[in-house]
């Protein structure tokens, strides 16, 4: 019987061992058969680490290479919750005052904390992102703090593995990784021109990383040039995310981004938003904008906004300061229209400059309706309807011209169409087509009025003008460069198409001088060493049930030297208080401008100041022969 009970135990047990090692098999076929693929996946999750590169930012400069944009090398400040352990406090209040952040929430960020995958594995997060964009002298103050940070504890007496503990919490619980800053020199200049930039996380294998993005202005139109391309590094890490060198496998370096170099010139730029900002403070405008083109090539020297903001914090300003009004702002025109209808009926050879017309001693019935002046005019000549900016003159040139010419100018000068200028926000303008005009719009467009445009429009329009008749596309991004200086493309001027004949736009030229000649209505646009040729502009405000009492646009526009332009420029202000013709507000601003301007650009001077009052004299003593000519 007690044999039999051995042998009992003995095939038991053996049968227990068998079964434990058909277990032992079935488990190791299992981890190395059915569940290997997936099992190495997540060793290589453990170990294995794909660190993407941001390349570098490329640079945005003006035409002398001044410095506009640029990125700065930075940190960003992350965490390994797990070398922490229960020090979170100790932590949080040694680093908080230099990351600024309040040390209870660092604490709670730096907690440890668990998830559970689509696959049902509990994961450690052992990546915590503290603060991004910190300077370098800010890290090594983290580092420094690190170092002397006290636990409370006689470490000692600790055994060594706890003492290796609060090692690896000191030197790596806290970590960096690289990162850029997009940095403005030069704060709110040409703030609406550059735009600024954002941070957008991509998803990749081992989370979302930080990528930049341009928000606005150039940032945005030129961003995937301007953002280069990515590097990575393909590598294994320990248990402690220490890289181990000698297992990198892919090692590829990122590509920076190409440098814009931009038609802008920032002492322009300069000149022309600190003037903006006299007239800001003198007349207190809803806002002020200015433009300053090349006419020959359509490059734009200057382009501003007042309000403006500074796009290395562009969140501190109201949403309506980061407008580009120049390019976003639909207003009827004004005066600074007459252009148009007096350009096309030239080029038509429906009226020359010495015909006459008579203004009705400021009243005028058109369809039903009275068209006044701003002065009790009688025969003036189509050279003195723009001297003394009649509507009544440039009312009865668009009836002689016609409805359907007088719209086909319109959309050649590029009125109702977008200019095409790099900048996010541009809009068309409003020119109705012929089957919506009414009776009065034939006497009404000519004025300003009926037509809603930007202000580049009407810049670029004036530039076709003094360009001979040929008009340009503007002209921002000169060209794009690497980092080592080599032009990768330039870009060269675009006529769009020729509007009006050479010789037409001469006798407008003609007509323009006139209108800053010493009877003009911008005699306050003269300029001392210089010839101004330009046009006043003064719109009364459309409204809810009509034009608003009190509430106008004031503009002035002009190039000089008159024969031989180098410089347009527009100035457009937005509900000016004490005076609010174009005139008395604006002119004085584009003066200021143009003089400043002059001898910036070394533009060559055409006479000496004394000079000056004697071709006004002249050029007055034409218009009032040419005034009391007869038919």
């Amino acid at each position: 019987m007690a044999l039999a009970a051995q042998y009992r135990r003995l095939v038991v047990l053996t049968s227990l061992l068998v079964l434990a090692l058909a277990a032992l098999g079935y488990r190791l076929y299992d981890l190395q058969v059915l569940r290997h693929e997936t099992l190495l996946e997540a060793a290589r999750d453990n170990t294995q680490r794909t660190f993407l590169r941001e390349p570098r930012r490329g640079d945005i400069l003006d035409a002398r290479g001044n410095l506009l944009a640029t990125s700065k090398r930075v940190r960003t400040v992350c965490a390994d919750p797990t070398l922490i352990g229960t020090n979170q406090a100790a932590v949080a209040r040694a680093i908080a005052p230099i990351l600024k952040m309040s040390p209870s929430e660092l604490a709670e960020r730096l907690r440890l904390r668990t998830w559970i995958n689509d696959k049902g594995q509990t994961n450690v997060d052992k990546y915590v992102v503290l603060k991004r964009k910190i300077e370098e002298e800010d890290w090594q103050r983290i580092v420094n703090a690190m170092k002397e940070i006290s636990f409370g504890v006689d470490e000692s007496k600790l055994p060594k593995r706890m003492q290796s503990s609060y090692h690896y919490l000191r030197q790596r619980a806290i970590f960096v990784e690289s990162d850029q800053l997009r940095v403005y020199p030069n704060a709110a200049l040409a703030a609406h021109v550059l735009g600024y930039v954002g941070v957008e996380e991509q998803a990749t294998r081992n989370g979302r990383v930080p990528v930049t993005i341009g928000r606005d202005g150039i940032e945005f139109t030129l961003n995937s040039v301007l953002t280069g391309v990515q590097g990575w590094c393909q590598t294994e890490t320990d248990s402690r995310r220490r890289e181990i060198v000698s297992l990198r496998e892919q090692d590829v370096a990122p590509r920076s981004g190409l440098n814009a170099v931009l038609t802008l010139d920032a002492g322009l730029q300069h000149i022309v938003e600190s003037e903006l900002a006299v007239a800001m403070q003198k007349h207190t405008p809803i806002s002020a904008t200015a433009v300053a083109v090349r006419p020959r090539t359509g490059e734009i020297l200057a382009l501003a906004n007042l309000p403006n903001f500074d796009p290395n914090k562009p969140g501190a300003v109201p949403a309506d300061y980061r407008r580009n009004r120049v390019i976003s702002d639909l207003a009827e025109p004004g005066s600074t229209f007459k252009i148009v209808v007096v350009s096309a009926a030239l080029n038509e050879r429906t009226v020359g400059l010495e015909d006459v017309f008579d203004c009705e001693r400021g009243h005028f019935y058109f369809a039903g309706r009275l068209l006044r002046d701003h002065a009790p005019y009688g025969l003036l000549t189509v050279l003195n309807i723009i001297t003394k900016s009649s509507n009544i003159g440039a009312a009865k040139i668009g009836i002689k011209l016609g409805s359907e010419h007088l719209y086909e100018y319109m959309r050649h000068f590029g009125f109702g169409q977008r200019t095409g200028l790099p900048l996010l926000g541009e809009i068309s303008g409003i020119v109705h087509p012929l089957p919506k005009w009414t009776k009065l719009s034939i006497s009404r467009i000519p004025m300003g009025h009926e037509v809603a445009v930007t202000p580049l429009q009407m810049a670029m329009a004036m530039c076709a003008i003094a360009n001979g008749g040929l008009l340009m596309r503007p002209v921002l991004v000169d060209r794009l460069e690497d980092d080592q200086g080599q032009v990768i493309i330039k870009y060269s001027p675009q006529p769009v198409r020729r509007v009006i004949s050479e010789a037409a736009a001469t006798q407008m030229v003609t007509a323009l001088k006139s209108a800053v000649a010493t009877n003009g209505t911008g005699t306050r646009a003269r300029l001392d060493h210089y010839m101004v040729a330009g046009k006043t502009g003064t719109a009364q405000k459309a409204g809810p049930g009509g034009y608003q009492t009190g509430k106008y646009f004031s503009s002035f526009i002009g190039f000089f030297p008159a024969d031989d332009p180098e410089l347009c420029i527009s100035v457009v202000l937005d509900e000016p208080q004490h005076g609010y013709y174009g005139g008395e507000t604006a002119a004085p601003v584009f003066r200021n401008i143009a003089e400043r301007a002059g001898n910036y650009l070394a533009i060559r001077p055409q006479f000496r100041p004394a000079e000056t009052v004697a071709a006004a004299q002249i050029t007055g003593a034409v218009e009032a022969a040419a005034g009391q000519r007869q038919f």
